[in-house]
């Protein structure tokens, strides 16, 4: 496959410690319980070792690239240093530029934004919202869900060979779906976009929390991920690559920190000169405590080595898959199949629960946090099951009461920080929820199915 894998005999670590580990939450049945955060996907809680390096510095923040004074100095160095930080912990090329921006879904906006003229985007109908909407401007083809790693390259390939030949292309890819937790194969998709003269953007978001990421060895262009999947607070995200088509391009936001020189005109309008660097696109004052969040989980995931980390998560996602796969009413949904190599998010269905109701019951009477709807990935969740794609849903729970057919399912994901008593706990709920039924009422109230008082 296109991501490096652990060693085979590589040892279970202990869990990293993150926030909220320890955090307690009410049961509707009475009393409480550690709350089990299992919708990692969504957005992974920090990690201690990030929060504690934040809050060290928190007391020196100063203003970036607008200073004379000593913290301003000092925070303008630790915002390049956690640049350079980052560069390193992707793998990019020496004059490769990254953009720190708000999100994975601004970092694909920021690139859409900097698209040459007539440039086509081809984009598989799996992809997350965040990569699958930003090119409204450009001339798309969506391309069907495939099967297999094999069908999505060939897939590409066919339709890269009817493009036009002539004009600028990008491809855009997740590299571990958001839904079914499976690996896509970049290189390969990368190799197949360069032979068709296309470029390609990785939507990492769910892929760097889980295995290293080589700008290098996949041969990808671009990549876009978010810290708050990487167990980073606060709202960022990073948008790394080749700088041509970023430098070519009008700045992303037009203010202060873009510019490099503003004159009067004689005729009273205002001459610009931008900046060519990463700064083109880095208007108004930076989110430097987010940027140095970013830095410090790349360094904390980086020495707490991925051989260990991927070897934990395998550990974990075989005791979820295992304890489902024993539960005849669960349906795991999957493109690739039940032996594709994936990342720790898991998507089921219960027959004859709504997933909403089936949610709602894990968190209020076993306290464990998971996801249900359609994921901002409402296509390739349709596809999976098989649905009609003109199907009305939302990003959350649609109008269904417990009990009702609803067309959404239920996601379990975890990491670095998951502990095997959580994974545990929410397959013997599984169980439990399916033999004996839910012990507590429920009623639909704005979309969401919750405990009825």
């Amino acid at each position: 496959m296109s991501v490096p894998t652990a060693v085979a005999t590589q040892s279970v670590c202990a869990p990293l410690p993150v926030l909220g580990r320890d955090v307690t939450v009410p049961l509707v049945t009475g009393g409480e319980v550690t709350y089990a955060a299992l919708d990692y996907a969504a957005s992974a809680p920090a990690l201690q070792r990030v929060w504690d390096d934040v809050a060290a510095y928190a007391p020196y923040y100063g203003s970036v690239h607008r200073g004379a004074g000593y913290l301003s100095q000092l925070s303008t160095d630790l915002f390049e240093n956690a640049r350079r930080t980052v560069a390193e912990f992707l793998d990019c090329r020496a004059d490769d530029q990254l953009v720190f921006t708000r999100s994975t879904t601004d970092s694909l906006n920021l690139l859409a934004a900097a698209l040459p003229a007539d440039c086509q985007v081809f984009v598989f109908e799996t992809e997350h919202h965040a990569s699958l909407l930003p090119w409204q401007d450009a001339r798309v083809s969506y391309l069907d869900a495939p099967r297999t790693p094999e069908q999505a390259v060939a897939t590409l390939e066919r339709a890269l060979a009817g493009r036009d030949p002539y004009g600028p292309a990008l491809v855009c890819v997740t590299g571990a779906s958001n839904v079914t937790g499976e690996l896509w194969p970049v290189r390969e998709l990368a190799a197949a976009a360069h032979a068709h003269g296309a470029r390609i953007v990785l939507d990492a978001a769910q892929l760097a929390p889980h295995h290293p990421v080589s700008v290098q060895d996949l041969d990808v262009d671009w990549i876009a991920f978010s810290g708050h999947k990487l167990y980073a607070p606060f709202g960022s995200g990073v948008l790394a690559g080749r700088s041509d088509w970023l430098i070519a391009a009008d700045p992303y936001l037009a203010g202060g920190g873009a510019s490099r020189k503003v004159t009067r005109r004689e005729d009273g309008g205002v001459d610009v000169e931008w900046h060519e660097s990463a700064a083109r696109h880095e208007a108004g004052s930076p989110n430097v405590i987010g940027a140095y969040s970013i830095a410090a989980a790349c360094k904390a995931l980086t020495e707490a080595g991925f051989d260990s980390l991927v070897a934990r998560e395998r550990h974990l996602i075989e005791k979820v898959r295992t304890g489902l796969a024993e539960v005849p009413e669960v349906r795991i949904l999957s493109l690739f199949g039940d032996d594709a190599p994936r990342v720790g998010v898991i998507s089921f269905v219960v027959d004859g629960w709504n997933s909403s109701h089936f949610a709602a019951a894990l968190s209020a009477e076993y306290g464990i946090g998971v996801r249900d709807g359609l994921f901002c990935a409402h296509p390739l969740v349709r596809t999976l099951l098989g649905s009609d794609p003109q199907t009305q849903g939302e990003c959350g729970a649609p109008e269904a009461a417990p009990g009702e057919k609803s067309l959404n399912a239920i996601r379990v994901s975890f990491g670095a920080g998951t502990p095997d008593e959580h994974v545990e706990r929410f397959v013997t709920a599984v169980r439990e929820l399916v033999r004996e039924g839910a012990k507590w009422r429920y009623r639909t109230e704005d979309g969401r199915c919750v405990p009825a008082v």
